[in-house]
């Protein structure tokens, strides 16, 4: 009798998951999960900030060489220790099972179910805003629910077929903006106007608030270590997880000051200042009133691929953990026949929905990126710590440029947290706050583990 493959069949506990992505795909992942919301929002708010544009370039390219700095860095720590789970698995050799807790505790709810959340929900209000949906609340909870449950069924039902979606989006998404970035310098009504001295381009505006603007910034970096979390599942990881970090990092990089140089050219600072929706201001700009409405459809189809990316990324996550018994232990079952961490997917999908539904995932962007700065800043630091306690210890690459590469990624983002920090005090402290409530939560763990053994 032939077995039936059930989408429900319990997964098997023990079992590992198969290396079965390449170079595009592992790079795919990188690009995916690090463009998202933040290039269309964030650089109106830099400028309210600074109150001059060269100001902000210089942040996103400051963002771009520290991220870069960073994706080398964990290139040298995800070849040594290819396994799923990104810094769960470097803070758990590196530090012991507290910071590696807490790592995973950060990413269930801020790094990565509330991203899902806040990504359905806006790409909905994209869609809206370009008439495919009513304007309601049904209408956009329902449809941000239903983008959500679709994408964890393809990423639920095998790696294959989530790989081909990932690429698929992600392939889109790159279309899509180099054909916007295209075509605005070379059709759009915009011009090098901002260029002159008179634009307030050039403007000394406000240096002190450099620190805040590159916060903004590495908020629309975070991902460049996205590779790191499925390492487990690259194939050829010494080969390939360096490429995929550098590679991936570099492509976003130079979208953003693409990006950023076709805002400029499309508006003056002074239109572009203190606007969120900064994408949409531009393409009105350059290609007319009912620009918008594509600008929004563009949008929407790029926060596609990023959600795509958190949905297949986290899970990996919390398996990892799992299988440290360190999180709930159906997390570690891989299932069967789909070959994925299935219930891990599921549990994951189910938190984002809550927060959906009850709009409980809209936290602030300084709050999100102080959360998600701090644990890199650990595995970072730990190259070092690694160098120094094994040092014979088997490296299939080492860093570019050590010790002054990993370095200047640690001085960057210190003086990053300090500045969020004194400027915005209470969404660094409420991040802090979410770190410090999994130190009760790993006690409660490790307790139920211990009487289970």
């Amino acid at each position: 009798m032939p077995e039936h493959r059930s989408f429900f069949a319990m997964p098997a506990a023990g079992a590992t998951l198969p290396r079965r992505l390449g170079l595009g795909t592992a790079t795919s992942v990188v690009v995916a999960n690090m463009i998202g919301a933040g290039i269309f929002t964030t650089s109106g708010l830099m400028l309210a900030h600074t109150e001059s544009g060269w100001l902000v370039l210089l942040a996103w390219l400051l963002g771009g060489m520290v991220a870069v700095c960073g994706a080398l860095s964990y290139a040298e720590l995800a070849t040594m220790m290819p396994h799923a789970g990104g810094e769960y698995v470097y803070l758990r050799e590196i530090y012991g099972p507290l910071p590696a807790f807490l790592t995973g505790w950060t990413s269930f709810f801020v790094g990565f179910s509330a991203p899902v959340a806040a990504s359905a929900v806006a790409c909905a209000k994209y869609l809206a805003a370009a008439g495919v949906l009513p304007e309601t609340w049904v209408a956009e909870k329902s449809t941000a629910a239903g983008i959500v449950l679709a994408l964890t069924a393809v990423h639920y039902c095998g790696l294959r077929l989530g790989a081909r979606v990932q690429n698929l989006l992600t392939g889109l998404k790159l279309f899509l903006l180099f054909g916007l970035i295209a075509a605005g310098f070379a059709i759009g009504r915009g011009g090098w106007d901002f260029l002159g001295a008179a634009s307030g381009f050039w403007a000394a505006g406000r240096p002190s608030q450099l620190g805040v603007t590159l916060l903004l910034a590495m908020f629309a970096y975070s991902g460049w270590n996205a590779a790191g979390y499925i390492a487990e599942e690259i194939e050829q990881p010494a080969r390939n997880l360096p490429r995929s970090l550098l590679l991936g990092t570099l492509i976003v990089t130079l979208i953003y000051l693409l990006m950023n140089l076709l805002l400029f050219f499309a508006a003056l600072p002074a239109q572009l200042r203190g606007i969120v929706p900064v994408g949409e201001v531009a393409a009105v700009q350059l290609f007319g009133p009912g620009a918008a409405k594509m600008i929004s459809t563009l949008i929407a189809l790029a926060l596609l691929s990023s959600l795509s990316a958190y949905i297949l990324i986290g899970p990996r996550v919390y398996y990892a953990m799992a299988k440290d018994r360190l999180f709930f232990r159906f997390a570690a079952r891989v299932h069967p026949h789909f070959q994925t961490p299935g219930l891990s997917i599921l549990a994951q999908a189910v938190c984002a929905m809550a927060m959906i539904l009850t709009g409980t995932f809209e936290q602030l962007l300084i709050y999100i990126g102080f959360s998600l700065g701090i644990f890199p800043l650990l595995a970072v630091a730990g190259v070092f710590v690694l160098r120094r306690r094994q040092p014979q210890r088997e490296r299939p690459y080492r860093v570019w440029g050590y010790p002054l590469v990993p370095l200047f990624f640690l001085v960057v983002m210190v003086a990053v947290l300090i500045v969020g920090f004194v400027n915005s005090p209470k969404p660094s402290l409420i991040a802090l706050a979410t770190v410090a409530a999994g130190v009760p939560a790993y006690w409660l763990t490790v307790r139920q583990s211990s009487s289970q053994r």
